[in-house]
């Protein structure tokens, strides 16, 4: 049997009282934090322009509205496309750090799709019921997975969690499951290259695959069914996308282990991979009271991961998404500012000579750390112009379940998310949706949830 069809029934027979209590408060977490994040990306590069490229007939598959944009509603493979694209372009939105996966990004951009255009008939139970086996499905895959990334695994991986999800609520049964995800197999993407580059399209390939987990629930829906050993078949996920894996063990830790509990929060929107780096150096800097004026040199030893995904070249002319897996420009920019924000990627701060020049005094190289996905521990050491040299090493970083953002941070993300918006909540409806993400699991309907993000009375 191949892995698909275990998750495929471990997503359609497990019920919400099966959940633990941890993976339940941290699937209402994850919520409130990706919903903040979306809604923050709806002035991100390009944000406006996919959502006018995707409008069109609904008629056929349903329209949907996009987070934080214009209350016009879009067809629905269109608006999970775009909800996902602004979950992710800002790199804010959580991460599963063993399995290298954004879980939300890919999941939400389409279950918000297809609460939408269903009118928000799903209970909270069954909202949060999806999202935690979804991300059992997204996380799951990526955690068996052992070789380094070649596909770009949040939007692959993702896909896999977010049709399975979107099959939930659609009230598949496993097969329709299995045939909805090699569907979805069928048109799955994405790769390292744009990550390399910084291109903008790194967050449009979680869109591409949001976009398929609707078309592939609807076409399964409509009777057709896909290929069935989409994982571990001779050209399924596994050997063409990864290469070396161990699924067993994580099939084998289904309904124990909630992958969702796992998840750590991003609390700078820069790469995963910069927050070990930002967060010791800001330590540092806090406990030692140094400012970035009196800084000669940073270096940081980190695992060949992390290294690879930020130790790239400060450039004079960065686009902001390079410049957000630029490790050197975030830890300058975190000791110029005592922080890191959506502001330290602005077009001034991109252009800022001082910030660059502080950047290019910053040298990342990877150690011997022999686990392909690991993205700790780091080593961070700064330099003082009086001579003194400082150092500090994490093996938990900022935001990790072992390190976690305080309830207090977490609200306060959100609550600066969703007032930058493209269309801004007010603190009211910022307010509203806060306590009625608490109170979820009680919710009888999704509809009040849905009318708060886009800005309504419930």
């Amino acid at each position: 049997m191949d892995g698909i069809a275990r998750f495929a029934a471990h997503v359609a027979d497990t019920p919400f009282e099966a959940l633990s209590p941890a993976a339940v408060a941290a699937a209402k977490t994850f919520l409130l934090d990706s919903l903040g994040v979306g809604l923050v990306g709806s002035v991100g590069p390009y944000a406006a322009e996919l959502v006018a490229l995707n409008g069109g007939e609904a008629a056929a598959v349903g329209s949907a509205r996009v987070l934080g944009q214009q209350a016009r509603p879009v067809p629905a493979p269109g608006a999970a496309f775009c909800n996902a694209y602004q979950i992710h372009n800002s790199e804010f939105d959580c991460v599963h750090e063993a399995a290298v996966v954004h879980p939300m990004a890919v999941m939400l951009g389409a279950i918000l799709a297809q609460l939408d255009r269903s009118g928000g008939q799903a209970s909270g139970r069954e909202l949060l019921a999806a999202i935690a086996l979804g991300v059992d499905v997204a996380a799951g895959i990526g955690v068996a997975s052992k070789a380094g990334l070649r596909f770009f695994r949040p939007a692959t991986a993702g896909g896999f969690g977010a049709t399975l999800a979107v099959g939930r609520l659609m009230s598949f049964d496993a097969q329709g499951l299995t045939d909805a995800a090699g569907i979805a197999y069928s048109q799955m993407g994405g790769t390292m290259q744009a990550h390399t580059e910084g291109s903008p399209v790194l967050a449009m390939q979680v869109g591409f695959n949001a976009r398929n987990a609707i078309t592939a629930c609807d076409m399964a829906a409509a009777g057709i069914a896909g290929p069935q050993n989409v994982l571990e078949g001779p050209f399924g996920y596994f050997p063409l996308f990864e290469g070396a894996y161990d699924l067993a063990p994580v099939l084998e830790s289904l309904g124990r282990t909630w992958r969702i509990a796992e998840v750590a929060h991003k609390p700078f929107p820069s790469g995963r991979a910069t927050h070990g780096l930002v967060d010791a150096a800001l330590q540092l800097q806090r406990e030692l009271g140094f400012a970035a004026a009196d800084v000669t040199a940073v270096t940081a030893a980190v695992p060949p991961l992390t290294h690879r995904l930020i130790g790239r070249p400060v450039k004079d002319d960065m686009a902001v998404g390079y410049a957000r897996l630029c490790g050197q420009y975030a830890v300058a920019s975190a000791l110029m500012g005592g922080g890191l924000g959506i502001a330290d990627f602005a077009p001034a701060a991109l252009a800022d000579a001082d910030r660059l020049d502080l950047a290019r005094r910053v040298s990342i190289a990877a150690d011997a750390n022999p686990d392909p996905n690991a993205l700790s521990p780091v080593t961070v050491t700064v330099r003082r112009t009086d001579g003194s040299e400082h150092a500090r090493t994490l093996t938990a970083i900022y935001g990790n379940p072992a390190n976690p953002m305080t309830r207090a941070a977490h609200l306060a993300k959100f609550r600066t998310n969703a007032r930058a918006a493209a269309r801004p909540l007010a603190d009211e409806a910022i307010a509203a949706l806060i306590a009625l993400l608490d109170d979820l699991d009680r919710q009888p309907s999704t509809q009040p949830l849905l009318a708060l993000i886009h800005g309504e009375r419930p």
